[in-house]
Parts: structure tokens; sequence; C-alpha cells
């Protein structure tokens, strides 16, 4: 048995076991699936192996941390810091010290998902673009668990909030350039073509240009021979059409970003044991 053309036995008696493997051609080829969006921002909460954040940087793809230790993991895997291009976001629902501190020291462009982040960044970091995380109010998942919308999710900025938010914003002098809403995985289509409307709402209320939109993440990969996965010509395009209302509206381009992370590398990894 190999993987990648490699025997296992091989990879076993060099390594030793327990020992993980990764396909790096398998994680090309789901990037290569996704180049018709934009952007290709990696979330790298699925895996942030230093080897695997170096590949996908290659592959062109951008990235995105939930944390001081990833954006450092980023920054070690060759992204650069700066807002132009945002080689890394750093999205969360709250600061901690080490990652506002983080924040501030590689200026990285940040997607607030609470009214108390815009507060916090907006004192120390008055004057930036921003982007917004908004939970529409509903939320689509395979479980409870991979389901990151509606009144029982804890992420996002609540739809209602949408104006004291920017208000806040307004406050410290932030601009909103960009909207973000994953509100969970599996997508089905249906689903997808309610979120798609819920960020076109959105952004009419924010009435200010925008940068990008982002479709979030949530692609699923089958994991048994007899599921199947999102068709993803149909999915860009549903999304692609939504962007290219807003830029028409606006006058001026937008950005379409999604934000894979099993998708890119779920299938890519082995654990090698031995008994």
């Amino acid at each position: 048995t190999e993987i990648a053309g490699v025997s296992l036995r091989d990879l076993a008696e060099k390594f030793g076991t327990p020992t993980y493997v990764y396909d790096l051609d398998i994680v090309q080829r789901r990037v290569e699936d996704l180049r018709a969006f934009d952007v290709i921002r990696y979330a790298q909460k699925a895996n942030s192996n230093l080897a695997i954040l170096d590949w996908i940087r290659q592959q062109g793809a951008v990235v995105d941390a939930v944390s001081a230790g990833e954006v450092a993991r980023a920054l070690r895997a060759g992204f650069r810091g700066g807002m132009d291009p945002a080689e890394i976001v750093y999205t969360a629902d709250l600061f901690d010290r080490d990652s506002l501190t983080s924040v501030e020291q590689h200026d990285l462009l940040c997607n607030f998902g609470s009214p108390d982040m815009i507060e916090q960044f907006g004192k120390v970091r008055p004057g930036r673009p921003v982007t917004l995380r908004i939970n529409p109010g509903f939320g689509h998942g395979h479980s409870r668990k991979t389901n990151t919308g509606g009144p029982s999710s804890k992420h996002g900025i609540w739809h209602e909030q949408l104006e004291d938010c920017l208000a806040i914003a307004r406050r410290h002098d932030l601009h909103v350039t960009g909207l973000h809403m994953h509100i969970g995985s599996g997508t089905d289509l249906e689903h997808l073509g309610q979120v798609c409307g819920a960020m076109e709402r959105i952004a009419h209320r924010v009435n200010q240009p925008l940068h990008s939109i982002s479709a979030g993440g949530g692609l699923p990969i089958a994991y048994r021979t007899e599921q199947t996965t999102v068709d993803l010509a149909r999915y860009h395009e549903l999304w692609a059409e939504t962007r290219d209302r807003l830029a028409a509206r606006q006058g001026s381009p937008i950005e379409l970003e999604i934000e894979p992370g099993r998708y890119l590398v779920a299938e890519s990894g082995f654990l090698i044991t031995e008994i």
C-alpha cells in the first residue's frame, strides 16, 4: 500500500509510528476546484501544519486566523502581514490581549464577530478598514455542532445589531469594506440561495462601498461512498450573481471570497500506525 507513490512500510521505517502523512497533490486539486472565486482564504483551524500552510500559500491562496497562535503560524509559513493585499485576516468574536497585540503589530485586516470587538479595535486602531461577520438569524449544518448561524450560535454579529455596530465603527472612523457570512456546514443549494439573499440585504443596509464579500466555508466532503458533495459550479454561480448585483449597484468591483477549511485538507491526511 502506498500514499502518493511512497510505500507505507518505507514511511513507517523512516519516521516511526504513529505518524501523520499528507498528500499535497490532493490539497492542490481541492484548491483548483475553487479557482473561479476571486480569493481562496484557507481556514487554517482545519489543519495548521506548517508544510500544508506553506503549500497552500504556494498555490496562491491566503489564510484566515482565529488566534494569535494561528497568526504566528501563518507568518512562519510565509504569509505576510499588512492589508494590501490582506494575506492574513483575523476572524473572531472577541480579542484577548495577545491577539489584539498581534493584530496591531502586523497590521492585519480584522473580521469582527461582535460589537465589543469593534469597540476594542477602534480604541487602538482608529481609521482602519474592517469587515463584519453577520449572523443573518438562521443557520444550516449537518449537525448542531456545525450550525454556526441562527439564535443558538455564538458566532457573528446578530443581524438586528447591524446599525448599532455601524455606529460604533463610525465613532472610531473605521471603514466597513467587507461582509462575511458563514452559517454552517453541509450547504445545499436551496439554503445557499437564502444566504445569498441575506448577504444582499445586509449590504444594502450597510450602504457604503464594499471591497469584498465572503461566502464563508462549510463546503462538504464525502465521508462515505454513497454521499454526494455540493455542485461547485452552481455554488459559485449563485454567489457570483450576488456579487455582480452589488458591484453594479455601487459602481465599483467587489471581490468574492470563499473560506474553505476541511474541504482543502480532509481527504489528504493519513495516520500510519502499527500493532
